[in-house]
């Protein structure tokens, strides 16, 4: 016979959840009223998960609650173990019809729309699997992601060094930046980055890598351009870009299905700058399998596109 080493569990659920809610609510009587319990008996279940943990999980502000250091790991616990079992009891209770549920992607706010439709498309296109999109911050998505509340992440930007030993990231491509603009619009005869000097310029916001180098590679070279919009979004851009009143400082990306399309767009390049793509996730364990398929797919699309813009730079420069 084996004899197994076994170690009771200090932590009683129906206590936790009752945290749970005190802590999504800030405070006992709003929890209560979710709930349908009195306070004070939401109260004896919060004291018990205290006196069983050794920790406080509050601290009083008035009649609110608030979140002790302690408490905020508590509720990124608690959040991963009641949404994990939502999802379970949602598999369980579909029995001989169960599918999979949706592909949560997070994308961040101001990536483009062509690369998010890239990376979720085939799955679309190859599958009856549903997906749902949520735009948002850098640090929102991050911690839906750490709270098991989206399944990837994309981003133009990667994830910080806390985060690093409880996330992956993988680049997916790097793309490089042009300005935009289409006629009537004209750019002066002159080198670059010269003929920027007053002209107007449509601009990613400062949050961005993208735009913390190009005012870099301006101040550099001592030119002055008239910026006359700054905007997180690329979608916005795009259209600015297609405005013919200036040049829009994209990834090439953005205007990709116009340029297939043969618009009659000024595109130029801008030397030595590009945007990085990440994809971001939990820990590899725990990874939806069609992620990495997904994730995999968008870099073989990225780098066949890469590598088939540096074929025709260098026939360019042959012909010259």
């Amino acid at each position: 016979m084996s004899t197994f080493e076994t170690t009771a569990c200090q932590i009683n659920f129906h206590h936790l959840r009752a945290f749970w809610h005190a802590a999504r609510e800030g405070s006992i009587a709003s929890a209560a009223g979710v709930l349908r319990v009195s306070p004070s008996a939401l109260s004896m279940q919060i004291s018990a998960l205290q006196r069983a943990t050794g920790h406080a999980m509050f601290e009083r502000t008035g009649r609110n609650l608030r979140l002790t250091a302690t408490g905020r790991e508590a509720l990124a616990y608690a959040d991963r173990i009641f949404t994990a079992g939502r999802e379970l009891e949602d598999w369980l209770g579909r029995g001989s019809r169960r599918t999979r549920r949706p592909l949560r992607v997070g994308a961040l706010s101001s990536l483009s729309k062509n690369l998010q439709f890239d990376f979720i498309w085939p799955l679309l296109r190859d599958s009856s699997d549903a997906v749902t999109v949520r735009e948002g911050s850098q640090d929102d998505l991050l911690a839906d992601l750490q709270g098991h509340g989206l399944d990837v992440m994309l981003s133009s930007l990667p994830a910080g060094a806390a985060d690093a030993a409880r996330l992956e990231q993988v680049v997916l491509g790097e793309m490089p930046a042009f300005l935009v603009g289409r006629p009537p619009f004209r750019i002066p005869r002159q080198p670059f980055p010269r003929w920027l000097e007053g002209l107007p310029l449509f601009l990613p916001s400062r949050r961005s890598t993208l735009r913390v180098e190009f005012d870099t590679l301006v101040a550099r070279a001592r030119v002055r351009p008239q910026v006359r919009a700054e905007v997180d979004d690329m979608a916005l851009l795009r259209l600015l870009a297609l405005s013919g009143a200036g040049l829009a400082l994209v990834p090439r990306i953005v205007v990709e299905r116009e340029l297939a399309a043969g618009d009659a767009l000024r595109v130029e390049p801008v030397p030595g700058l590009a945007e990085r793509f990440f994809a971001i996730t939990v820990a590899r364990q725990s990874r939806d399998e069609r992620v990495e398929e997904l994730i995999q797919k968008l870099k073989l699309q990225l780098d066949r596109e890469s590598s088939t813009r540096l074929r025709a730079a260098r026939t360019r420069r042959s012909v010259r």
